[in-house]
């Protein structure tokens, strides 16, 4: 089996690290991953400046673009065919709920379901009020491992990743596995302004975490409980209920 493993937080991250050494057994590993952080990337291609690939150790490459450019490369230029699973991460912190639209972890393995190939994204998630609380991401490279055997067990529909979700705490607090679907995670909208020393200004975007929706079913719960969840996405984004509302208006109304 081909194994081709990327991130966004770097080919320096102990998390992409982890994660190689958990399946280096499974079959051949490649890993290429952004040579500095590109967290909250998303899924992104850089097309108007041209990259650069260094293979910094056997197997280990690191890449000037995105998360998204890392597995492009990997597998058009690298392995020069499509191998059999994309793993990406570990992710330090949380891919939960809405934050899969922002995530270059996730995005890496998006790239892989675009081309039907089975894709996993993990990700570790800092306990709420123990975030200090060091980052065991070999824990966490035990788990992404069991739902690499789960997601192989089983047939895959055409464009869908799993995104998986493991919280930091002790393994032996870890409840299991669960299953579930997507939920929201709500975040402060703030923007500060400041004022350079020639007088312009710059501004930071984005605020601090301010929770989840609270649904039984969801992802953001799941790990909340201590639970690792594990969430099946999929690339196509129509909203079917609407899309037949529409179709029907259209009919209606003779357009």
């Amino acid at each position: 089996m081909k194994i081709l493993i990327s991130n966004d937080d770097g080919i320096d991250s102990p998390g992409i690290r982890a994660l190689a050494r958990a399946v280096s057994d499974l079959g051949e590993v490649t890993v290429v991953a952004p040579h500095r952080e590109r967290s909250t990337a998303g899924h992104s291609l850089t097309l108007h400046k041209p990259l650069r690939l260094e293979e910094v150790e056997k197997g280990f490459f690191a890449a000037t673009g995105t998360p998204a450019d890392c597995v492009y490369l990997g597998i058009r230029e690298i392995l020069k065919e499509v191998p059999d699973v994309i793993l990406a991460g570990i992710n330090r912190g949380a891919n939960l709920g809405t934050d899969v639209h922002y995530s270059g972890t996730v995005a890496a393995a998006r790239e892989g379901a675009l081309m039907n190939i089975r894709s996993f994204a993990f990700s570790l998630v800092p306990v709420p009020g123990d975030e200090n609380k060091p980052m065991d991401f070999g824990m966490a490279a035990g788990w992404a491992r069991k739902a690499l055997e789960l997601g192989l067990d089983v047939p895959f529909p055409k464009h869908t990743l799993l995104n998986v979700n493991i919280p930091n705490v002790e393994g032996s607090q870890v409840r299991g596995m669960r299953v579930a679907r997507q939920g929201f995670r709500y975040y402060a909208n703030e923007v500060t302004r400041r004022v350079d020393p020639r007088g312009k200004p710059y501004y930071w975007i984005g605020g601090p975490y301010k929770g989840f929706e609270k649904s039984v079913d969801c992802d953001c719960n799941a790990v909340n409980e201590g639970w690792v969840s594990v969430t099946p996405l999929t690339i196509d984004c129509t909203h079917n209920d609407f899309y037949a509302t529409l179709s029907a208006a259209q009919r209606t109304n003779g357009l």
